[in-house]
């Protein structure tokens, strides 16, 4: 496969027709934006069958930091929209093989990484209280990501006392205690 193909296969796939591919081909700036649009019809498919070919198509865009930045965008919104942690350990397995095939370990390790936060908070959504060890094995985004959305007091009180940021754990204290039933 070639950049030009691979551009038009993922558009053509997407049902987007209103992008020029030689400018896309050309323009990693363009070839983003179209990234992103197809990840967002791609996303938003009630099947996830092509799934892993759209993820292998953009991995082989030679321009890696772009390639990436679609990949997680897919990523982030699977995770937002399965059921729980089970259906996406079982979807992203499914990409594994693709972003192992990354020859750059900085994309591959970002994209595993992101694999796995997700893991983290959904199974932190399912009521899993998680271990000041656990908590620090994921990235300072998600522990924000869980000090602004958690409704757990446990997992707040958790962030507040073992987030690895200051701004984290302000948060995760200022929600938590907002959240405690308030005494006469």
């Amino acid at each position: 496969m070639n950049l030009r193909s691979d551009v038009a296969d993922l558009l053509t796939g997407a049902g987007i027709l209103d992008v020029d591919v030689d400018e896309a081909v050309a323009d990693e700036h363009v070839r983003g934006s179209a990234y992103r649009r197809v990840v967002l019809v791609t996303a938003s498919s009630r099947s996830r069958d092509r799934d892993r070919a759209v993820v292998a198509t953009i991995l082989r865009d030679p321009h890696e930091m772009g390639a990436r930045t679609a990949v997680v965008a897919l990523v982030d919104r699977i995770a937002r929209k399965v059921t729980g942690p089970a259906e996406f350990r079982q979807w992203s397995a499914g990409l594994l093989p693709e972003i192992d095939q990354l020859t750059a370990e900085e994309p591959r390790e970002f994209i595993r990484r992101r694999i796995h936060d997700w893991l983290f908070h959904l199974s932190v959504e399912e009521g899993h209280v998680p271990t000041s060890a656990e908590l620090a094995k994921v990235t300072d985004w998600m522990q924000r990501l869980l000090a602004e959305e958690s409704a757990s007091l446990a997992v707040l009180t958790l962030i507040a006392e073992s987030g690895n940021r200051k701004k984290t754990r302000n948060i995760a204290k200022d929600r938590a205690r907002s959240r405690k039933p308030r005494t006469r």
